[in-house]
């Protein structure tokens, strides 16, 4: 027999071995005979079942299956069934990611089962198989549950059915829908469409559309898109409007006193300037014995949702307000978030407080924790504060003026401004010294005109007057975290936690770095902390500060919500929680709750209950941050298609096989110059060099290099960006 029917022969063995385990362990409480697999298999040829009966007999052998009467076989119970989440690959094919293996399981997508990305589902680990000599191979055999049956797409009409095809590259099937679901959807339209059913022999699953959006391309229908693809709600259910309109948001006589009254003490709030809702306020006193007197004032928004409430449930549900470009979908209705809760100017509000009697070295003498009623004074935006930081006076120039007029702000608040400053950057030094890591990462945002197209790019830039606001709420969060995590016995809690990095992300990050002459000493935690931090500060300014900023961020493991504390590593504390917005963030809410109840002496909560309400809120916040960052691709590629013609000097921040990814670096926009169209020279991928390199030139695209480009292509409806590369910035 010739070598290539030898191996032809080998390869059809394995797959009716394949085949074999297929068959018997989907169904392990069954016994088959030869023909009932046969069928199973589509074997139909005389040749094809002698080899299934003779590989039969093998198996039974080697005791891989049991006979269990003459003829009849099953499988034998095996360890190589693992529970795990479905993570789908651009081509089709998938990976399993099991809590009980080390490696994922690579899956084809002829063996998917129907699974879909993010699915949870029962993995066949093919006993001895390893894909390409690396990689353990597996077939889906059921799944446990859907992570979401609604896609957005767009609908392909025929004449008595219709296609959606999904945005989302992950989705490897179109859905189809018949005539009598299409509800009123045109050719074309962007849809929401549900999965109903999957038939065993349908090729596509069978939908019904929900929701049209519009055309394709068009601002709103992207915006709401977004959204839905990530199951985010854009507008109130009626109900829920309808109970929020009917509280109670007086302020009575009857509930300040039960509340400590301070609205009688100097109050502010310093919020972004474009702000609806202020949930923090700052009050500042000089107490007889020359300490100060810092309250940490947030919205009572748990006085207004009650537990059991159909405005809980929804706040809940929700766990996040979300921040597109030009809106913002907030957890709470508005007569909540912009009006009752917000703590704006010259008006009285309910407040759950943390104050603190303090030295000018910043540190916290006593502290005490309770509602409170409060008066702001005054409203600052950011930049009014920073001015009056610069200055050292109490002068507001009109460029930095809300009103657009210069003004002068009583001696006492800029007095007040000036303390608060000079504690804040005592206490960010000792925080710095005990190991934080200073992630000052640009933030993006455009300048929008009245249809809300950008107009221009600018860079949030955090300042003193930021930076003082944050020590304060991280002081808030870090001393209600440590208050009731030292209670005895101990206390179920909400935390906010950030375990230590990945050693594999951090080596990884160090040979991406050393390119541009940075390094990281790896030799402990401490050494670890600072060389990060001097990295971070060594890129300020630089070309390169974007994508070096963004690997760190990466090489980061996620903070995250959970009762079980194992400290905060970026911030370097060990017990911090989220105390300070409970307008957008419901953890904040739960927080609240838990405290009060802690201070009325209250028995520990229920430890499963808040575990699982943890649970839901980080995932909603994940899905938050995914719909952002694509707003923000989204008017990015907007934004580059009214500059087509122009060229930009771009870094290289990304390499594969298939292309190189460069940032502009005036604007931060990002898009794809593909290998294919890189025209002199057939280009390889290095992957230890991050580069793309000439077979024949030798000429190399690495990751940091200055690249000129110019836009080729702008797709809105996949968010994608081309670039045409017109050479390295040097030539």
């Amino acid at each position: 027999m010739s070598r290539k029917k030898k191996r032809a022969e080998k390869h059809k063995k394995n797959e009716i071995t394949k085949g074999i385990f297929s068959v018997l362990e989907k169904s392990p409480e069954q016994s088959f005979n030869y023909k009932q697999i046969a069928s199973r298999l589509g074997i139909t040829d005389a040749g094809g079942r002698n080899l299934l009966i003779k590989k039969l007999v093998e198996l039974r052998e080697k005791k891989s299956v049991k006979e269990v009467e003459r003829g009849r076989y099953q499988a034998i119970p095996s360890l190589n069934y693992f529970t795990g989440i479905v993570d789908v690959t651009g081509r089709g094919n998938a990976y399993v990611v099991c809590e009980g293996l080390e490696q994922d399981v690579f899956v084809p997508s002829n063996l998917l089962g129907k699974a879909l990305h993010g699915d949870e589902v029962e993995v066949y680990v093919f006993p001895g198989r390893r894909r390409n000599g690396k990689k353990l191979e597996g077939e889906i055999t059921r799944i446990i549950s859907r992570k979401k049956t609604a896609f957005v797409g767009v609908v392909q009409m025929q004449k008595n059915f219709a296609f959606v095809i999904p945005s989302d590259f992950r989705m490897y099937t179109d859905i189809f829908v018949p005539k009598s679901k299409i509800n009123g959807a045109e050719h074309g339209d962007k849809v929401l469409v549900d999965i109903e059913d999957w038939p065993e022999k349908a090729d596509s699953p069978y939908g019904s559309i929900q929701k049209v959006f519009g055309k394709p391309g068009e601002h709103n229908t992207e915006m709401h898109a977004i959204l839905a693809e990530y199951g985010l709600p854009y507008a109130f259910p009626e109900e829920v409007e309808h109970y929020a309109d009917q509280l109670d948001t007086s302020i009575t006589p009857d509930e300040i006193k039960k509340r400590r009254d301070m609205r009688d003490i100097l109050t502010f709030t310093i919020d972004p300037a474009d702000a609806k809702d202020f949930d923090d306020a700052l009050s500042f006193r000089v107490l007889d014995n020359g300490n100060f007197e810092v309250g940490i004032h947030i919205a009572d928004v748990s006085h207004y949702v009650r537990p059991g409430s159909i405005l809980d449930e929804e706040a809940y549900n929700r766990a996040t307000s979300v921040y597109l470009v030009d809106r913002v979908v907030p957890m709470l209705p508005e007569i909540l978030s912009n009006n009752a809760c917000s703590l704006r100017p010259n008006e009285e509000k309910y407040t759950f407080s943390a104050v603190f009697e303090m030295n000018g070295k910043g540190e916290v003498l006593d502290k005490w924790f309770g509602r409170t009623v409060t008066y702001s004074d005054r409203r600052f935006a950011y930049e009014e504060a920073q001015a009056i930081i610069e200055s050292g006076d109490n002068r507001v120039p009109e460029e930095a003026s809300l009103t657009g007029k210069a003004y002068q702000v009583e001696q006492e608040v800029a007095d007040a401004i000036l303390k608060l400053d000079e504690m804040a950057k005592v206490m960010r030094v000792k925080r710095m010294g005990h190991g934080a890591i200073s992630f000052d990462k640009v933030e993006v945002k455009f300048f929008l005109n009245e249809e809300n197209e950008p107009t221009g790019v600018f860079f949030k830039e955090a300042k003193d007057a930021n930076k003082l606001i944050e020590e304060f709420m991280l002081l808030a969060n870090r001393k209600v975290a440590e208050y009731i995590g030292k209670m005895k016995p101990p206390k179920t809690f909400v935390y906010r936690v950030h375990d230590e990095p990945d050693e594999d992300k951090l080596i990884q990050l160090q040979g991406i770095i050393s390119r541009f002459g940075y390094s990281l000493d790896m030799k402990s935690k401490k050494t670890i902390t600072s060389s990060l931090n001097k990295l971070l500060g060594d890129v300020q300014g630089k070309k390169e500060q974007n994508l070096v900023d963004t690997l760190a961020i990466r090489s980061m493991s996620k903070a995250e919500y959970t009762t079980h504390n194992i400290g905060h590593y970026g911030l370097a504390f060990d017990y911090y929680t989220h105390f300070t917005s409970p307008i957008r963030r419901y953890p904040d809410v739960m927080v609240h709750r838990l405290l009060q109840h802690y201070l009325d002496g209250g028995e520990s909560a229920k430890e499963e209950t808040y575990e699982e309400k943890c649970k839901h809120s980080s995932g909603m916040e994940s899905l938050a941050v995914n719909a952002e960052r694509d707003s923000v691709k989204y008017m990015q590629i907007k934004f580059m298609e009214e500059h087509r013609d122009e060229e930009f000097v771009g870094v290289i921040s990304g390499v594969t096989e298939w292309g190189i990814y460069v940032e502009i670096i005036e604007n931060k926009c990002e898009g794809m110059i593909r290998t294919r169209e890189i025209k002199d020279d057939y280009y390889v991928f290095d992957e230890k060099q991050y580069a793309l390199v000439g077979e024949v030139t030798k000429n190399m695209y690495q990751l940091g290099d200055e690249v000129i480009v110019k836009v080729k292509s702008t797709d809105l409806i996949k968010r994608h960006l081309d670039f045409e590369l017109l050479g390295k910035a040097e030539d």
